[in-house]
Formats: C-alpha cells, sequence, structure tokens
C-alpha cells in the first residue's frame, strides 16, 4: 500500500493524472505542457442544470481576488443568462445556509458606465433580476462607485442583483466549464 501511495505521490508531482472519467462532474482540468497530460482536481461542484459551480464560501474576497481564485481553480466567475439558472443559483445557496448573504458574479460595467457584461464572456447581460432602484452606481465619501454584479438578498425577497464597489469582500459563484 505504501508504495501505491509513494508511485501515486510521484506521478502527481511530475503532473501526471488519469484521464477524466464522465461520472467525474467535480473534476476540474487544466491543460498541461504536456499535449497528453492534463491536471485535474476535485472541487465541490455542484451541477445545476447544464452548469456546474463552486459556492467561495470558505472566505471573502473582493471581485478582483474572486475572479482570481476562479481562474486558478480551472473556472470564471458566474454568468446568470436566464431566470431558470438564477433560480437555480439561488435554491442552492439557500440549501448551503447563506440566502442572506452576498456573492460576487462575473457581472461588470467597468468598460462603460451602465453597460453590464459578463467578463467571463464578454458578452452583454441580457436576462436581469436587478434590486428594485438597481444599479445605482452609488458613490461612496471615498469616490469609490459601484462597478460589479453581485448576488443578494436585500429585502428577503429573494437573491436578486445589486452593483456593488468592486473592492466589496463577500462570498463568490465560479463556474466551471462543462
Amino acid at each position: 500500500m505504501l508504495k501505491l501511495f509513494i508511485v501515486c505521490l510521484a506521478l502527481a508531482s511530475l503532473g501526471y493524472s488519469a484521464p477524466r472519467d464522465e461520472k467525474c462532474l467535480n473534476c476540474v482540468e487544466e491543460p498541461s505542457k504536456s499535449s497528453f497530460l492534463t491536471a485535474h482536481w476535485t472541487m465541490p461542484l455542484s451541477k445545476l442544470g447544464e452548469r456546474r459551480y463552486y459556492l467561495g464560501t470558505f472566505f471573502k474576497a473582493n471581485w478582483y481576488k474572486s475572479a482570481k481564485f476562479c481562474n486558478y481553480h480551472g473556472m470564471q466567475l458566474a454568468s446568470i443568462e436566464s431566470q431558470l439558472e438564477n433560480d437555480q443559483l439561488e435554491k442552492h445557496i439557500k440549501e448551503f445556509g447563506f440566502g442572506n448573504e452576498h456573492f460576487w458574479t462575473a457581472g461588470t460595467d467597468q468598460g462603460e458606465e451602465g453597460s453590464f457584461f459578463w467578463m467571463s464572456t464578454g458578452r452583454p447581460v441580457t436576462f436581469t433580476n436587478w434590486n428594485a432602484g438597481e444599479p445605482n452606481n452609488f458613490r461612496y465619501e471615498n469616490g469609490e462607485e459601484e462597478h460589479c454584479l453581485e448576488l443578494w438578498n436585500r429585502d428577503g425577497k429573494g437573491m436578486k442583483w445589486n452593483d456593488s464597489p468592486c473592492s466589496f469582500e463577500t462570498y463568490f459563484v465560479c463556474e466551471a466549464p462543462m
């Protein structure tokens, strides 16, 4: 048993991993320098509809660090393209006991004020689920404005969208490639 462990450890240190098993819904792959080797590891992913998500709830981070974390692990901040997808994420977040928390998504209007797009895909936001009065690009005393899109149950009416300062530290939702 010890020999098998040592062999596996040695192969892992060389970047080798077994071919992805289609049953491994929690595997996130990262292409290696070698064309026939692919590194992958298991993340606690949840398949909701046609997409797989990771809820970043072990620490809070600003929008940029959240995106960096997702990218480092072979994912991107989530884009939400339909009411069904929004509802599935909301239900999932509530089931985890985080229904009153904030969660970063890939949405931003940093390129042009008021023109939100998904940083993960580059596509404009077409489906929306804004809280009443949002987005409002509120300007804080320090001059910071709201340019990043979060999910938030502000008034107990469900996880709606809010624009928030990108420096705000909160939880986040990563989306894994299928």
